[in-house]
């Protein structure tokens, strides 16, 4: 074989290698973009999760330990008037008195919650809901018992 046989050889593998080689970059490159594109999904997926989590650490309700016991505390109305910082119990029993449209007793609001209103001991944890309600602003304790929903 000739000096000139062996370039013309060596000249068509380069030419093959680099034919490889172009489409192995020409792969990594593909991969390369799909793999920004998934970054950028998974970077908008974490912002809306640290969204959500944020949203929900403010409208959750506050937890406290009194005498070694969980506790929800109840927020101060004029601290928010975002009734979603409310436990879901104690948005139903403002909803319900609201509905209302006037004063309403306890036994009324255990009725339409579904409670044995008849067994007395079944009412005073609500009454006391109630009246937490009241003592935050959320609603109104009127002097004959009855509470009505502050606007």
């Amino acid at each position: 074989m000739g000096d000139l046989e062996r370039i013309i050889a060596r000249r068509g593998e380069l030419d093959a290698l680099a034919e490889e080689l172009a489409k192995q970059l020409r792969e990594v490159q593909a991969e390369r973009e799909e793999l920004l594109v998934a970054e950028r999904v998974l970077n908008r997926l974490a912002e809306q999760d640290r969204a959500v989590t944020e949203a929900a650490e403010v409208a959750a309700p506050v937890k406290a330990q009194v005498a070694g016991r969980a506790v929800l505390l109840i927020p101060h109305r004029g601290e928010t008037h975002d009734e979603a910082a409310l436990p879901a119990d104690y948005r139903r029993v403002l909803a319900i008195v609201r509905a209302a449209g006037g004063a309403v007793q306890v036994k009324a609001v255990g009725e339409e919650l579904g409670l044995e209103v008849g067994v007395r001991g079944k009412l005073e944890p609500l009454r006391a809901k109630m009246t937490k309600l009241a003592d935050r602003g959320w609603l109104h304790k009127r002097p004959d018992g009855k509470f009505t929903a502050r606007l």
